[in-house]
């Protein structure tokens, strides 16, 4: 993004670039590598932006026979693009303006799949909150996969892109295809008793409701709780028990995280849907207090349809559940009132009245309302279900991700939740940080499955990029090459505007404790970010070295 895109773009234009990629594990037996990626400059945030999805389309985009692929530029009319190994085509598809995302995705492989001995086809999709540019909606696929968090369905809604159809039949070349066997079963045999597999396979990540609310970290009631009375409702014993379930998984998982869920009774029998995850539980569950898994279930569904990210919109109706109880707004909505959040959900995909407001995002509604003070967010993100008052390093992942206020970058809730390091201290906490995301910024590398961190250590890693690339990469190459992605990314996002003052949490966390007591101190935050940056090698607004040092370093 810093090498194609103009300074200071505005993320809607066509000189704005969307990037899709695969990783060069994508095709291979490594397990967890069925992901792909997509990069453009968030209307989110108005910063770097990436966000990446699995099922079963990354091997399609695979077998097109592209690494990346970059689209820049904006269609007079709605179109599909169909991307094959010999050819590029363009589809109008005014006919699909206003189709959900399932029934763009079946009508676009419908008209266009190829058949026969080898071919793979995979679609994604905007839905109408794509078409209608709303700041936070998705890339879909696989119906129930989102490329979710900064907005890309929104870029791909400006330049007219209603689907890409990847469609192919060539096969990777790797460097040892014997070698990345041998490591792929021994990654399987290493995983045969690892509780955390049994974990995905059992329960997916609805496990994390029970485990945050035992912790107190469970943001509820628009982030002024951190448990939720009826969390019970909306546990993983209750999705199991009030659903058929059966585990889902991507292809190249043995993990299965995945929840093939349809409900059993009440008004949504028969909805059927992947989910809902925990991210999805905890934001309509907890932050907007609602006790009904099936409820939650058909919100997620709802969202899914419409192409938007359920964090973001779970924050966001939370955040005018508030408005409406401050009296900032006319509104009738209130805390667990499903039917008014599913029309005020439908009102932000299609932008009617206060719902045009919320699909500019939180920063712009916050100041439309007057709830500047009242408002979570990092960047223009709000942040995912681990509080930070009870998670300090969570605060830290929240401040200084690249994103906005992002779990994944880091996953460092791991780290605290497993005691690896006190959640209660700052001291040490930064160099532990900084080892997680580092990691982890290979794995986004890669294209990887983040719930493969236990299996994927820096040196199983290296022996996975030299069996696949030939390149020899030991654990001190693999973290300069981590620090070098992450300086590049922070220069994309200074050049952009960011301050020092953007790594920051909101104030409320400073202020407000949970009833436990806790809470994070501008103090703390301040030390562990003095901390980061020193660590990092940057200076004290968080500038990293001149570009020049990272380009003698790709040299080598």
């Amino acid at each position: 993004m810093l090498l194609y895109n103009p300074p200071g773009i505005d993320p809607f234009s066509p000189e704005n670039h969307l990037i899709i990629s695969t990783g060069p594990a994508t095709g291979t037996a490594v397990w967890g590598s069925c992901r792909y990626g997509i990069f453009t400059k968030s209307p989110q945030t108005g910063f770097y932006s990436e966000s990446y999805s699995g099922g079963r389309v990354p091997e399609a985009i695979d077998s097109a026979g592209y690494d990346a692929i970059l689209i820049r530029g904006k269609s007079d009319r709605l179109i599909v693009l169909h991307i094959t190994p010999d050819n590029v085509s363009f589809h109008y598809a005014e006919d699909l303006r206003g189709k959900d995302t399932y029934e763009t995705e079946d009508q676009v492989k419908d008209r266009y799949s190829r058949t026969g001995k080898g071919w793979k086809n995979g679609a994604i999709v905007i839905g109408p909150a794509g078409e209608n540019m709303v700041r936070f909606s998705v890339v879909e696929n696989d119906y129930w996969r989102s490329a979710g968090r900064t907005g890309p369905g929104a870029v791909m809604g400006a330049k007219r892109i209603k689907a890409i159809l990847f469609t192919g039949n060539r096969r990777r070349a790797i460097h040892d295809r014997n070698a990345v066997k041998a490591l792929s079963k021994q990654t399987a045999f290493n995983a045969g008793d690892n509780p955390a597999v049994e974990g995905y396979k059992t329960k997916g990540t609805t496990g994390m409701v029970r485990v945050m609310n035992l912790h107190g970290a469970f943001p509820s009631r628009y982030w002024y709780e951190g448990t939720y009375t009826n969390w019970e409702k909306i546990s993983a014993e209750a999705l199991h028990k009030r659903f058929a379930v059966k585990p889902h998984a991507c292809l190249k998982c043995f993990l299965a995280c995945g929840r093939l869920s349809t409900v059993k009774h009440g008004r949504h029998a028969g909805l059927r849907l992947e989910g809902p995850e925990y991210e999805t539980i905890f934001s309509f569950g907890g932050l907007c207090c609602i006790d009904s898994i099936e409820e939650i279930a058909y919100l997620n569904d709802l969202c899914d349809r419409l192409g938007m990210d359920t964090i973001s919109c779970g924050n966001l109706c939370a955040f005018a559940i508030e408005s409406a109880r401050r009296q900032k707004i006319d509104l009738a909505i209130d805390y667990g009132d499903v039917d008014a959040i599913s029309k005020l959900i439908r009102r932000i995909a299609y932008r009617k009245g206060v719902g045009d407001v919320l699909a500019r995002g939180i920063r712009f509604a916050a100041k439309a309302w007057n709830m500047e003070d009242m408002a979570v967010h990092v960047k223009g993100l709000e942040p995912p279900g681990y509080d930070p008052r009870v998670l300090k390093g969570m605060g830290l992942g929240y401040a200084t991700s690249d994103r906005g206020a992002c779990h994944l970058r880091s996953t460092f809730y791991k780290a605290e939740l497993s005691k690896m390091i006190d959640p209660d201290t700052v001291q040490g906490k930064a160099e532990l940080f900084i080892d997680f995301e580092d990691r982890l910024t290979i794995f986004d590398s890669l294209i990887l499955c983040r719930f493969y961190r236990d299996f994927y250590s820096w040196e199983i890693l290296g022996e996975i990029i030299h069996a696949i690339t030939g390149l020899p990469l030991d654990r001190d190459l693999l973290r300069k090459t981590a620090s070098a992605v992450s300086d590049e990314v922070r220069r994309f996002n200074l050049r952009e505007g960011l301050t020092r003052a953007d790594d920051q949490l909101p104030a409320r966390f400073h202020k407000e404790p949970l009833k436990s007591g806790k809470i994070i101190t501008p103090e703390e935050m301040s030390f562990m970010l003095a901390d980061y940056y020193r660590l990092r090698g940057w200076d004290e607004e968080g500038r990293p070295p001149e570009m020049g040092s990272n380009e003698a370093f790709f040299s080598q």
